[in-house]
C-alpha cells in the first residue's frame, strides 16, 4: 500500500512539474508581460514604426475580429494582461484565472476591441462586471472560464462575435481538427517583445485528452481540450483567456479558452490546455 501511495504521489508531482498552471498568474506572468508590451508599444509609437504587419505569425485584427485584449488593474497600482473572445455585443469570454488566480483578484478589466495593439487604439471599456464559473479551482485548474459583461458595442469589420458550439457540435471533441489560437502574448520563449508585436495567431492540431494527460496528468479533465505543441508552436505568456477556434464553413466556432501550458516553455514541443467550451455552453448562455 505504501509503495502504491508513493507511486501516486510521484506521478502527481511529475505532472505538476510539467504544467505551468494559472496559480499566481498575475505576479509570475501577467504583470511582467504587461510592462514589456506597454514599453514596446510606446517605443514603436515614438519611432513611427508601422504596426500593421500581415504574414508570419502576426495578423491584422480584422482576421480575428472576435479577439479581445484585457488590460487588468491589480491592487490599484499594477497592470496585468490577458485575452478574451467576444461572443455577443455585451459578453466576453475569458479565463477565470485572469480575474482571480488563487493569489490576487483583479480590481477591473479594460476590454480592448478592434485593435492590433493592447495598450492603445480600438474601442475600450473598463468594467468590474465579471462572473467566474462557480466551480473554478486555481489548484486543480478546473472550470477556468469566466464571462465579462460590457456595454453594448457596435459591430464593424474589426469587431465581430465568434459563435459558441451548438447542435451536434456540443458532442464533438474536435480531435484531429486544426484549432486557431490567437493573442497578444509572446511569440517565442525568452525573446524580447519586438516593436512590431501585434496580435498573432497559430494553427494547432487538437489532440486527445489521453495524450494531453500523459504530460499533465490529473490537471486534464473532461472539461479540458488540448492542442499539440510539436514544432515549438503554441500559446505563450500573455495569451491566457484567449480563443481557440475551429473553422466551420466560412465562419469560426469557439472551442477553447487558453488556460495553461508547459512549465518548460512555449517552444518545448509540449501540449497546451484550454477550458473546453462545449462543457460550459449552458452556463455561459445563462449569464
Amino acid at each position: 500500500m505504501k509503495v502504491l501511495l508513493w507511486s501516486v504521489v510521484l506521478v502527481l508531482a511529475i505532472a505538476a512539474s510539467y504544467a505551468e498552471g494559472p496559480f499566481n498568474y498575475h505576479q509570475r506572468i501577467g504583470i511582467p508581460e504587461a510592462a514589456k508590451i506597454r514599453r514596446t508599444e510606446e517605443d514603436a509609437a515614438k519611432a513611427g514604426v508601422d504596426l500593421r504587419i500581415v504574414g508570419g505569425s502576426n495578423v491584422d485584427i480584422s482576421q480575428v475580429p472576435y479577439q479581445v485584449g484585457l488590460v487588468i488593474q491589480i491592487l490599484w497600482i499594477l497592470t496585468s494582461v490577458c485575452g478574451g473572445s467576444l461572443i455577443s455585443n455585451t459578453r466576453v469570454i475569458t479565463a477565470a484565472h485572469c480575474h482571480h488566480d488563487g493569489s490576487v483578484t483583479a480590481q477591473s478589466h479594460t476590454v480592448v476591441l478592434g485593435s492590433n495593439t493592447i495598450f492603445s487604439g480600438g474601442v475600450r471599456q473598463t468594467t468590474s462586471n465579471i462572473v467566474l464559473h462557480p466551480q473554478w479551482n486555481p489548484s486543480t485548474v478546473a472550470s477556468d472560464i469566466a464571462v465579462i459583461r460590457i456595454n453594448a458595442v457596435t459591430f464593424t469589420n474589426v469587431i465581430q462575435p465568434i459563435s459558441l458550439p451548438s447542435g451536434s457540435q456540443l458532442n464533438n471533441n474536435f480531435v484531429g481538427q486544426v484549432g486557431i489560437a490567437s493573442g497578444f502574448g509572446r511569440t517565442s520563449d525568452g525573446a524580447n517583445i519586438p516593436n512590431n508585436q501585434l496580435v498573432s495567431w497559430v494553427r494547432l492540431p487538437i489532440i486527445t485528452n489521453q495524450a494531453c494527460a500523459s504530460v499533465f496528468g490529473s490537471f486534464i479533465l473532461s472539461s479540458t481540450i488540448c492542442t499539440n505543441g510539436s514544432g515549438g508552436m503554441g500559446t505563450c505568456q500573455g495569451d491566457s483567456g484567449g480563443p481557440l477556434a475551429v473553422e466551420v464553413g466560412n465562419s469560426r466556432v469557439l472551442v477553447g479558452v487558453t488556460s495553461f501550458g508547459a512549465a518548460a516553455g512555449c517552444q518545448a514541443g509540449l501540449p497546451a490546455a484550454y477550458a473546453r467550451v462545449t462543457s460550459f455552453v449552458s452556463w455561459i448562455l445563462a449569464i
